[in-house]
């Protein structure tokens, strides 16, 4: 018997070989078209999951900026004050005079308002500590999901 026979079918074939190759010749791999029914109807599943997380992290944003937001405007003029600050005209003896203009905004340092001053900041900075936290996982989770819809994908088409 010649190797060649076994490699590309060249040379003289051995009897045994042949025989063998009669046997097992049954379970040979036969190629068949693909063959789908027309009448076959897919059902379309669709996954709102990813939808529902966007829009729940973005609530969550919303909200947390939103008293972050309404936080810092309280602690940086309380209401007492802001009225107290504006400035009244005062009745001019002689109409010809011109009025001094309006001062809309002052730099000025309050020594009442230190105290309160500091643990409003320490309060906002602890409402931005959150936030970002919030922020952090948010974007996190987005990303979880993200992966696990490209893999569900993934294996859908694959």
């Amino acid at each position: 018997m010649s190797d060649d026979y076994l490699w590309d079918k060249t040379g003289q074939p051995d009897p045994e070989i042949q025989q063998l190759e009669e046997i097992l010749g049954t379970l040979r791999y036969q190629t068949k078209p693909l063959e789908i029914p027309h009448d076959l109807v897919l059902p379309r599943r669709r996954s709102y999951f990813p939808f529902l997380a966007i829009a729940a992290s973005l609530l969550l944003a919303l909200l947390a900026g939103g008293i972050w937001l309404r936080l810092r405007s309280r602690s940086d003029i309380p209401p007492q004050q802001a009225h107290a600050e504006t400035p009244k005209p005062e009745p001019t003896r002689d109409k010809s005079a011109v009025n001094p203009p309006l001062v809309v905004a002052a730099n000025v340092k309050h020594p009442h308002r230190s105290a309160s001053s500091a643990a409003r900041e320490r309060e906002a900075f602890a409402a931005k500590e959150q936030l970002m936290l919030a922020l952090r996982i948010t974007t996190e989770k987005l990303s979880l999901v993200q992966k696990k819809t490209q893999i569900r994908n993934q294996h859908k088409v694959g």
